[in-house]
């Protein structure tokens, strides 16, 4: 009884309170891109209990607090019986899918970034970047919805608007992927910097001299250990 106490308790030692942020995160990852999180935690998900009657998609949690956050934000409009409460719920619905879409870009929009300038390698689009696969269309773009975090300096914008951003911002010259990083903090200090510029920052003439010749130096020295120590393995800037 006593070893079967002890097993069970070590089998689930990973989910305890203190894993709760890194657990969730990698539930986050596996709902935008399975793929992106260690197989064995894919099979851990994949295992787990469906709710009896649903047969919807699961939504990230991240995107649920910012809806949160959206209605606690306009509590007192929505209290005041200016807006039906059907036409209230489907605005909600598409506050949501909005959320969803700006989180896949966070997520995947390295995916579809422009990385060769030749143009020769050819990336696959990613479905979940595309509008139509939140059920938003083109008659959605030029409606208003809440920006949640999104650091584009206006809490509402058009669609139209999000969309363009996004894409200027993560599927652009600079692809970063950071939302596997537990820490909110560090990932907001990436959304902090890349969002308000959509990842085109502006430097005086002397910061990008600087930033050239410290690229050219760090290009260097990997060229020098990589003809002075071939084979061994080392990590590359």
């Amino acid at each position: 009884m006593h070893e079967s106490i002890m097993e069970q308790l070590w089998q689930t030692s990973h989910l305890q309170g203190g894993n709760l942020a890194y657990v969730e995160q990698l539930f986050e990852t596996y709902l935008t891109d399975p793929n992106a999180i260690p197989e064995e935690w894919r099979s851990y998900f994949d295992k787990l209990p469906g709710v009896e009657g649903y047969n919807g998609r699961d939504v990230v949690h991240s995107t649920i607090r910012d809806q949160f956050e959206h209605i606690s934000r306009n509590q007192r409009f929505l209290a005041s019986g200016g807006v039906p409460a059907s036409a209230t719920s489907d605005a909600d619905k598409k506050q949501i899918r909005v959320l969803q879409l700006i989180n896949a870009y966070r997520f995947r929009g390295h995916q579809e970034s422009k990385l060769d300038p030749l143009g020769v390698w050819q990336r696959q689009p990613v479905e979940d970047l595309d509008p139509s696969f939140h059920e938003l269309g083109q008659s959605d773009l030029d409606l208003e919805f809440q920006t949640g975090s999104l650091n584009f300096g206006s809490e509402t914008m058009k669609l139209g608007d999000i969309v363009d951003g996004l894409r200027q911002t993560y599927c652009g010259s600079i692809g970063a992927e950071y939302m596997h990083v537990v820490d909110t903090r560090i990932k907001r200090w990436f959304q902090q910097r890349m969002e308000p510029v959509r990842s085109r920052p502006e430097y005086e003439a002397n910061t990008r001299k600087h930033i050239l010749e410290r690229l050219t130096a760090a290009e260097g020295l990997e060229k020098y250990l990589g003809s002075r120590y071939p084979g061994v393995k080392r990590f590359g800037l």
